[in-house]
């Protein structure tokens, strides 16, 4: 637990580096974002090789961390591959990339929200809206998977955040529950400050509410 609590301390906006995300188009192409500042470079991954220092990634992320029986983490890769969707019998996809388009529109339950992988980002804004269609498919006996161009940062936040939410749980037992399931997570400094807030806001609503039920007792 100390070092998961030191890895999560570790998130630090002194530790920001230039956000780079691999996107694989449905028709194949590789593409690779580079976020320079607030502005999206966006060029076409080398067909051998590398260029511009990058090296292109062949192999397909089909890995789907399973958080809860009904509730995965997973990359583009997975969401784009039915044999993968199939096994974990998933039966709504929330995809919250940017840029990636969903793949089989008449087999499954989507749900779109472009989020920018960018630490400036308000990635809290999005979770009531993200958090819903999670619900819903849950209490529709559903599979929901929620991914992202990598399944590392942008999903595994939102996963988080979730669990924090619906489970009552600290930052630190929802990072745990989430990296034990995909072990690649790593939401980006913005996004991990955002969620110590979120928690901050929690637990201070959750102080309100027994100081309200103690007043009343006392009244």
């Amino acid at each position: 637990m100390h070092s998961l609590n030191q890895e999560i301390r570790a998130f630090s906006r002194d530790n920001l580096r230039k956000q780079c995300t691999r996107v694989t188009t449905l028709t194949g192409k590789r593409l690779i974002e580079t976020w320079k500042g607030a502005r999206l470079h966006v060029e076409e991954a080398a067909p051998s090789g590398g260029a511009g220092g990058y090296v292109q990634d062949l192999s397909s992320d089909l890995h789907v961390g399973v958080v809860r029986p009904w509730l995965l983490l997973g990359s583009q890769d997975a969401a784009h591959d039915m044999d993968t969707l199939k096994k974990h019998k998933v039966t709504h996809i929330l995809n919250v990339a940017y840029g990636v388009e969903n793949a089989f529109l008449s087999d499954f339950t989507y749900k779109s929200i472009s989020i920018l992988d960018l630490p400036e980002t308000n990635i809290l804004s999005y979770f009531p809206e993200c958090f819903e269609f999670i619900e819903q498919a849950k209490m529709k006996d559903g599979v929901v998977l929620v991914h992202c161009n990598a399944g590392v940062s942008r999903a595994a936040a939102v996963v988080i955040g979730f669990l924090m939410n619906s489970e009552e749980i600290s930052l630190t037992s929802a990072f745990s529950l989430v990296k034990n399931a995909r072990p690649s997570i790593c939401p980006n400094a913005g996004f991990m400050e955002q969620l110590h807030t979120y928690q901050e806001g929690k637990e201070s609503k959750k102080c309100d509410k027994i100081q309200e039920l103690e007043g009343d007792s006392n009244s």
